[in-house]
């Protein structure tokens, strides 16, 4: 539990998308927003919520870094993501920890 394996798709190069690896950004991502909305569902209604509305609300306001960091996010486990968004863990990888922070940020403002 815990890891990230982020998002690789070759079928005609939509995207690629090879993002965190100890740390450090590997690869720019490419992913055109209709697959992120795709990538962004998920097996929990909860996280299919904040995902998407962070998808619609936010993502087009990010650093291209950040951006890469949501998407590498979407390589997680389902209940490793529900706990981090939740407040109830907090990843240990740095990067996951920004977007998570983002995020959580994010539904504050909304909420509001």
């Amino acid at each position: 539990m815990g890891s990230c394996k982020g998002l690789h798709y070759n079928a005609s190069q939509k995207f690629k998308c090879e993002v965190l690896y100890q740390d450090k950004l590997v690869a720019e991502c490419f992913m055109d927003k209709n697959r992120l909305f795709w990538a962004s569902r998920r097996g929990m209604l909860e996280l299919d919520i904040i995902l998407q509305t962070f998808l619609e609300n936010t993502y087009d306001e990010l650093k291209p870094a950040e951006q890469a960091l949501y998407q590498g996010l979407l390589g997680c486990e389902d209940q490793d993501l529900f706990a981090w968004l939740m407040g109830r863990k907090e990843p240990e990888n740095k990067g996951t920890a920004t977007i998570v922070t983002i995020i959580r940020d994010t539904q504050r403002v909304l909420a509001r």
